[in-house]
């Protein structure tokens, strides 16, 4: 080969790798055309799990509005109602009785708190940059890379063009923004901050540093003035000069600027806040500070990458589609097309969950970290009766194990604070928490009593412990959060009471959150509904399950299955629909948005269409009748519920409903130009809850088996792969394609070692295994399903039976560490 043609094909290989390059890097990016405005659901999200910023990408009067995961009205306190314990016969012999709103009513005197209804998650305030004369401008773009963790705005103003790139370090825990200009003495701007914060100062320092500190303020009764945060700016410039006065730095003729922001509270738990907010402040500055912009940037990147690039995803492409601004795309996504679109949106879902969830932070809470407002939509708190939990259901199965540690430790504090509530307000041992949750870790009612009375959040919360162990079949953990465990279901032991009409155990006074039956007279109340007895179930189980596994408390079990055959079963209605209350009272036109007694369906394994064929077929006429259209982060949920009914193409509709402008869908949520998703107002259970959906879609392993493709829309069946998910048992899918619906090769690893059940829709053939046809039970205890009992179905009804896709099952043993490589017959 002569030395020319040896460079042609060399360059020819270089600019097809970075060809290949800039449209993956395309696929993972959110970008725009035009500014933010004022608009905050236009700004863009950029975080580290302690920090969060919304970056609105104005050209002469850019905006950085901050949180910080610890600003919180309020300090220690607790909300429980100690008159609740005498009133607890009386209101359960009402709810027996069939007066559910006499109940009601009387539980608002005794049950219901009387004091705060949980604490508002608070901004920090926003740093303002002015540049002058910057009003008309050109070439302008702003973006968002997720692939990175970086914002960039870029614009030309008179010839110069200037680009702003801002992060959020993890390693350092600090905002960084760099400011450029491709002429020398180009850049000047003022910087200040304002903040809606009242108990505040604003000041600068020698060193032409901004300072914001303050204070929150008290809510409800409950003291203020106690958690203390501390905004710090610091301004390092490349030529020009920078001066200050009283609240504002201004910096004149520079090349160049870097900005760096660190933002700190005196929070250190629940019931501590001795933490000195300056220091910490001062001493992240310097972890920063010190170091090379390329150094920081370089880190940064490292240290996110290091979780995102865990899962890659391919659903195929649509190049006309993917060359359009995010909002035209979103505006186009329900009549067209594109299947980046859908798998950016997956992506999206991991990156809110890396920048808003970190070890040594808060959970993500009900806007993940971010907020500008002073009375947020429910407080911004922790609604635990579906939102929370759903923020976390990606957490395992994409790869992102470390982000859901804030949660696990919020249910073991939980469990601390939730022991009291039992005593009080229950007479039980054990711990309890209700629909709602703070900073503070406040398990008594909060609201109305209508939604308040609900007491599943602890034990719902408690199946993600269980599942982190489910993935990881770690002992040590295991024994860890065994007490946790033990006390949700000791509480059980001590509060549920036989229903004399029939004999079983039930939950009393309970409801199916947050609706109610029309035949209640408006009353949520009711005994033994079924999302009650599916959590009462799940949790009983999976204490039995930890118990037997550690050799612990063999009383303790046998009466814990004692009880748990004693709860009622699920029921078919007359409308051949799971029913949501003991009695059939559905309504087939009820289209309220929680569809809670699915929560067997999905996030639990109680209804599979292998094992309980007419609860399977049940469920599917439940979602008919609520319907698909929804709030945006119920259409979240039922892109799971669709991916468990193996119904790829419904769920494929969902995820189209969701990601549609709010407004599109009538009296429904959708998503914001910036994909926030919209309740409406914003709420970022329903971007986690998609991005679990499509997860669900590909791989399952909730139903004794990795269960592959199992609902593949026709829209993505052409061609596509996935790498990087976790499954039960410790498993890791390293790559697998599909090709016209179909895998045509896998990949799997195994961490942990045991036996590996495939679920498949084409035979398969192992090139370094010996496969089994599955017989019987799965033999890894990480996969064992609890037996649902057969539904008591009503004699109007009618059910017929579903036809399910045939599959193939395989089972093979594997060893730690090692990957399995299949071909698809």
């Amino acid at each position: 080969m002569t030395n020319n043609l040896f460079k042609k094909k060399v360059l020819f290989i270089l600019l097809f790798a970075i060809s290949n390059f800039v449209q993956a890097q395309k696929s993972l990016v959110l970008w725009y055309d035009k500014p933010s405005g004022n608009v905050w659901e236009r700004a863009l999200p950029i975080g580290n799990g302690k920090i969060g910023a919304m970056v609105y990408g104005n050209v002469s009067q850019e905006i950085l509005q901050l949180n910080e995961t610890s600003v919180w009205t309020g300090s220690p306190n607790r909300n429980d109602n100690p008159d609740a314990l005498a009133s607890l016969p009386a209101v359960r012999k009402l709810v027996f009785d069939g007066k559910q709103k006499e109940a009601e009513i009387l539980s608002e005197k005794t049950i219901q708190s009387k004091k705060s209804n949980g604490q508002i998650f608070q901004p920090v305030g926003s740093l303002n940059l002015r540049f002058a004369n910057h009003e008309n401008y050109t070439n302008y773009r702003r973006e968002l890379n997720i692939e990175r963790a970086i914002s960039t705005t870029t614009y030309s103003v008179d010839g110069v063009q200037y680009t702003r790139t801002s992060f959020v370090s993890s390693p350092t825990n600090t905002l960084v923004m760099r400011i450029t200009a491709n002429k020398a003495n180009s850049i000047s701007l003022d910087a200040f901050f304002t903040t809606p914060q009242k108990n505040v100062k604003l000041s600068t320092n020698s060193k032409k540093q901004l300072i914001l500190h303050g204070a929150t303020a008290g809510h409800e009764g409950v003291e203020g003035n106690q958690l203390k945060f501390n905004a710090l700016t610091t301004f390092k410039q490349q030529g020009g000069s920078i001066t200050s006065n009283d609240t504002l730095t201004k910096i004149t003729g520079a090349n160049e600027v870097i900005i760096y922001v660190n933002i700190a509270t005196n929070f250190n738990s629940y019931k501590d806040l001795s933490g000195n907010e300056i220091a910490r402040t001062e001493a992240d500055l310097q972890k920063a500070l010190p170091k090379p912009y390329a150094t920081l940037l370089n880190e940064h990147v490292a240290n996110f990458q290091s979780f995102f690039n865990r899962v890659k995803l391919d659903l195929g492409s649509n190049p006309a589609a993917e060359q359009k601004p995010t909002d035209v795309r979103l505006d186009e996504f329900r009549t067209n097309n594109d299947p980046t679109f859908a798998s950016l949106y997956f992506q999206y879902g991991r990156y809110l969950l890396i920048s808003s969830s970190k070890i040594g932070g808060q959970p993500a809470n009900l806007q993940g970290i971010w907020n500008n407002k002073m009375f947020p939509s429910w407080d911004s708190k922790y609604t635990i009766n579906i939102n929370t939990q759903m923020n976390y259901w990606p957490a395992e199965k994409t790869n992102l194990s470390e982000m859901h540690e804030p949660l696990l430790k919020m249910v073991k504090e939980l469990s601390e604070t939730g022991q009291e509530t039992a005593r009080i307000m229950y007479g039980s041992r054990g711990w309890v928490a209700h629909h709602n949750t703070d900073l503070w870790r406040i398990t008594g009612p909060v609201d109305r009593i209508f939604w308040g009375v609900w007491s599943m959040g602890g034990a719902w919360l408690c199946q993600h412990l269980w599942e982190r162990y489910l993935y990881t079949g770690n002992k040590a953990y295991l024994a860890e959060i065994y007490p946790i465990l033990k006390g949700a279901s000791l509480f059980f032991v001590d509060d549920l009471v036989e229903d004399p009409r029939n004999k079983y155990l039930v939950i009393n006074p309970g409801t199916s959150p947050e609706n109610a039956p029309a035949a209640h007279q408006g009353s949520s109340f009711d005994a033994g509904v079924t999302m009650d007895n599916q959590i009462v179930f799940d949790m009983l189980s999976v204490t039995i399950r930890a118990a037997e596994l550690l050799k612990k408390d063999q009383q303790l079990v046998d009466t814990l299955k004692t009880i748990r055959q004693r709860l009622s079963p699920m029921r078919i209605g007359q409308y051949n629909q799971v029913q949501e209350w003991m009695e059939d009272i559905d309504s087939p036109n009820d289209k309220h948005r929680h569809i809670s007694h699915l929560y067997g369906l999905f996030p639990s394994n109680q209804i599979s269409p292998y094992r309980t064929p007419e609860l399977f077929v049940g469920a599917n006429n439940t979602l008919i009748q609520r319907g698909d259209v929804s709030t945006g982060w119920s259409m979240g949920w039922k892109v799971n519920w669709w991916a468990r009914m193996l119904d790829g193409n419904h769920a494929h509709l969902l995820i189209q409903n969701q990601l549609s402008p709010l407004g599109v869908n009538a009296a429904g949520g959708g998503t914001y130009p910036n994909l926030f998703d919209a309740h409406a107002p914003f709420q970022i259970d329903g971007n986690f809850g998609c991005t679990s959906g499509i997860a669900e879609m590909l791989v399952q392993s909730h139903d004794g088996a990795i269960h592959l493709l199992p609902a593949l829309p026709d829209f993505w069946k052409e061609k596509g792969s996935i790498s990087g998910l976790k499954t039960r048992g410790g498993f890791e899918i390293v790559k697998m394609t599909w090709a016209n619906g179909k895998v045509t090769s896998l990949q799997i690893k195994s961490t942990i070692g045991g036996n590996c059940r495939l679920r498949i829709g084409a035979a398969l053939k192992g090139k370094n295994v010996n496969l089994q046809t599955a017989k019987g039970e799965n033999s890894n205890p990480l996969f064992v399903t609890e037996e649902t009992a057969k539904p008591i179905i009503s004699p109007k009804a009618s059910i017929i039976l579903a036809s399910i896709p045939p599959t193939f099952l395989y089972d093979f043993t594997t060893e730690k560490g090692k990957v399995y490589t299949f071909d698809v017959q």
